[in-house]
């Protein structure tokens, strides 16, 4: 064997014996950040064991159908905490999943004391979801509203047109899987459409009504869709009350006899561990030590699995988004 032979073989079992302390480095490296995440992360049993304490719970984000979160708010009912905060910091969702939350903390109220901090953002699901509580608090410059309802779609047709594309379906009827965004749609779907969209509005409306004590002319003044600021919303009667999470706990002393100086605990209604940061850290290290930095930058950009989900929301939307220009 030639001495650039050996040379060559030489340097492939250091590659390999390299490939093997980077790979085993990295994988204890996952262990560590696993662990330690893991311990940071308050258990719902340790949260639920705790008596003579206040839980918080978050709402954040785009609100779907979530039979998790169902289980843990009817967990929490069962616990022994004295009273419950609900933060809210949500755009809105799906029309349906806002009323699944709404009712799971209407559940809730009727078993422990409840009030609802508006943070940023209580639009359209996420302004059904607080309404949910007796009493509503929010910051003077948090938005509040949107009070309507949305079925949006996109529509391909000129798109089809351009690239010579003509899709063709057999129904069993015109309203079959109408619209579905490859041909214009009928009056007859618009119109099947419409009435959808007015008979859930209808029914925001008159929930609004019913849980904010408002007459016919107030809830004119507020159901056009429009969001408000908190300073707003007091006069409007879309909230009680201004302040931050201090001003609900002072409420719950004084309305619901709750104790004073009890502590507030996080509570996590479903921690799912593809939301946690330390297990996307940990997966992006994998993918660095195999070759995949590509990969790796990817998972680690948590932005843009939010835009996709928001991309992803099926049915009747009770969402408010700020319009953008070019």
């Amino acid at each position: 064997m030639s001495l650039d032979s050996d040379a060559i073989l030489d340097r492939r079992r250091i590659r390999r014996k390299l490939t093997f302390w980077r790979v085993a480095a990295v994988m204890v490296a996952v262990a560590a950040v696993v662990g330690v995440g893991l311990m940071a992360v308050p258990s719902t049993r340790a949260a639920l064991s705790g008596s003579g304490s206040i839980a918080r719970i978050n709402i954040e984000g785009l609100i779907r159908s979530d039979q998790a979160r169902v289980e843990a708010l009817e967990r929490l009912e069962k616990s022994s905490v004295s009273a419950v905060v609900v933060h809210i910091n949500s755009p809105g969702g799906t029309t349906a999943g806002s009323e699944q939350l709404y009712d799971s903390l209407v559940r809730l109220k009727a078993k422990k004391p409840l009030v609802v901090v508006v943070e940023g953002l209580a639009a359209s699901g996420g302004y059904i979801a607080a309404l949910a509580s007796d009493h509503i608090v929010a910051q003077q410059s948090s938005l509040v509203g949107s009070i309507g309802v949305l079925f949006q779609y996109p529509n391909f047709t000129e798109l089809l047109k351009t690239v010579g594309v003509q899709v063709e379906s057999v129904k069993s009827s015109p309203l079959k899987a109408a619209p579905n965004g490859y041909e214009p749609t009928s009056p007859e779907a618009r119109a099947a459409l419409d009435a959808l969209v007015k008979d859930s509005y209808a029914w925001f409306r008159d929930l609004v009504q019913s849980r904010r004590g408002m007459d016919a002319a107030q809830l004119d003044k507020v159901a056009d869709g429009r969001v408000f600021t908190g300073r707003q919303a007091v006069g409007l009667k879309l909230i009680d009350q201004l302040g931050d999470e201090k001003t609900a706990v002072a409420w719950l002393v004084a309305a619901k006899k709750v104790k004073p100086d009890l502590p507030v605990r996080d509570y996590k209604l479903a921690p799912r561990f593809g939301d946690l940061t330390f297990l996307r850290t940990a997966a992006s290290l994998t993918l660095q030590a195999v070759g995949l930095e590509g990969m790796a930058r990817r998972v680690a950009q948590s932005n843009v699995a939010q835009a996709v989900d928001r991309l992803t929301l099926d049915g009747m939307i009770a969402l408010w988004q700020p319009a953008t220009s070019d």
